[in-house]
């Protein structure tokens, strides 16, 4: 090998060194916000992703998504997190009970509405609540009560239509909303209660019914900064950014209701 050729692959070894160098800087330089949201909110949060990380090239949002009980204890619990965007309020209020959110920097900012599903799959012998009481449904689901708020909302709704005794026996409880959507999906249970924004994103479910506003809590998403996050600048753009023109209209294109 000839000097020539020796000075061509060191200067070709110390270009590709620089390069490496400066995509690790670049992922470095990336500043990285968690948060903690609502499983029912996961395409629409996902959609609004690409368009933020596209306009803030600087930031990456990383989403850890789940039940909204599960997600508070997670944070009480000192899981990282700069966001929490619940579907309940009652969960995030106890983040601001607790000290861990400043309720200055806490905003109620959608809805949603309970439905009844079937799968599209099978015949049904369900039109209403009440046949969730009939001898032919063996199984329906709907998220545990106590970390799930559709859960919640759910079995508010039984119990003041009084069939929650009668049925109870027949639950099956989910971990998440998504998970009630996936027992009806595959027909595992034969009727589930989930958000109406949850259907959009399904072929395979049809609605029978959606639920009455009066006969359940007000449900509302509520969204919160984590009073510890290292990034306060960057999360309230971020939550900003959700409360805008353009935010919200991505929010209701997947069905929410805007507060």
């Amino acid at each position: 090998m000839n000097k020539f050729s020796k000075i061509i692959i060191m200067c070709l070894l110390i270009i590709s060194v620089l390069v490496a160098c400066s995509n690790t800087n670049g992922e470095d330089s990336k500043t990285e916000l968690v948060i903690s949201t609502a499983s029912s909110l996961k395409e629409a949060m996902v959609d609004i992703q690409h368009t933020y990380e596209k306009e803030n090239p600087h930031i990456k949002l990383r989403f850890n998504f789940g039940g909204s009980g599960s997600l508070q204890q997670q944070i009480s619990q000192g899981a990282p997190a700069d966001l929490f965007f619940s579907a309940a309020e009652d969960k995030l209020h106890l983040l601001v009970e607790e000290g861990l959110i400043d309720e200055k920097n806490v905003t109620d900012l959608l809805g949603n509405e309970l439905v009844l599903i079937v799968p599209n799959s099978t015949e049904t012998y369900i039109s209403t609540f009440q046949d969730l009481d009939r001898q032919e449904v063996k199984k329906i689901s709907i998220g545990i009560p106590e970390t799930v708020p559709a859960g919640k909302y759910a079995k508010e709704t039984l119990q003041n239509l009084g069939i929650w005794n009668d049925i109870e026996h027949k639950v099956v409880f989910a971990k998440d909303v998504r998970q009630v959507l996936s027992y009806v999906e595959t027909g595992n249970v034969a009727a589930g209660i989930v958000y109406q924004t949850d259907v959009i994103s399904s072929e395979k479910v049809k609605i029978i019914t959606s639920v009455e506003e009066q006969i359940h809590s007000s449900i509302i998403y509520p969204l919160g900064i984590i009073k510890d996050t290292k990034h306060y600048e960057e999360a309230k753009d971020f939550y900003d950014y959700l409360q805008s023109e353009k935010g919200l209209k991505v929010l209701e294109d997947y069905g929410f209701i805007i507060n």
